[in-house]
Order: structure tokens, then sequence, then C-alpha cells
């Protein structure tokens, strides 16, 4: 929302999401956390709500028109601008920590691949 340019259109993107995450101490096995449980979790999270969806700024009402006149379709309205920074800092401070909760796993940084020669870095607020 707001954009000067060309992304004040209404488009899409194929991101990728790369996390980093740690832990006090590895596992038995040397690991901070199976990668497995990182795609189920915060993959799962991403699949559910964001996958093949539109997401949009929940006070864009030109976005949100749009969506009642196209009739029901997958979106996420989100609490901010949905620029990659935005985006990125969402998940490594809001969704890691909510996904994986109980495992004492904390995400640091989350890069989020806009395309593919640009790219938002997030830290996390806490470590």
């Amino acid at each position: 929302m707001g954009h000067e340019n060309k992304c004040a259109n209404l488009h899409g993107h194929n991101y990728v999401a790369l996390f980093t995450a740690e832990a006090e101490e590895l596992d038995s096995l040397g690991r901070v956390i199976d990668f497995s449980v990182l795609k189920a979790r915060i993959g799962g999270w991403i699949d559910k709500y964001w996958d093949h969806g539109f997401i949009f700024y929940a006070l864009d009402n030109a976005v949100e028109d749009a969506l009642v006149a196209f009739g029901p379709t997958k979106h996420f309205a989100t609490p901010f601008n949905p620029t990659a920074e935005n985006m990125a800092a969402y998940l490594c401070n809001i969704i890691c920590p909510q996904e994986l909760a109980d495992t004492g796993i904390v995400v640091t940084r989350v890069r989020l691949w806009e395309t593919e020669n640009c790219y938002a870095d997030a830290y996390a607020r806490e470590r």
C-alpha cells in the first residue's frame, strides 16, 4: 500500500524463506532441531496461511474491495504493509516464537527472498 512505483499494482511473488535457528545446546544427535520439525511447524503455518494466497495490508480498503468483487479466495490480512522486510520480521518475531514455543529453539534470523536477487533480513528482538 502506498508504493510509488509498479509495485502499487496488485501482484504476487514466489518467496523463499531461510531460517536461522539456535539452541542453548545441541540434542543427543548433535543438532539444534530436526529440519523436518522446522518444516512442519513454520512451513506448516506458511502453507496454511500464506501459500497460494493473497497477502495484503488490512488497512488497504482497495484490496479488500477487489477481493470481495473477485469472490472467495484464500487471503491473509496483515497488521502491517506486506513488504519483504515486514513479512520477514513478522515470521521471525511473531510466528517462529509462536510455532516453536515448546521446543527451546529460537529463530534468530529470517531471510525472505522476494526475487532471485532481492531479499530482506529480520533478526529476533530478543536472543
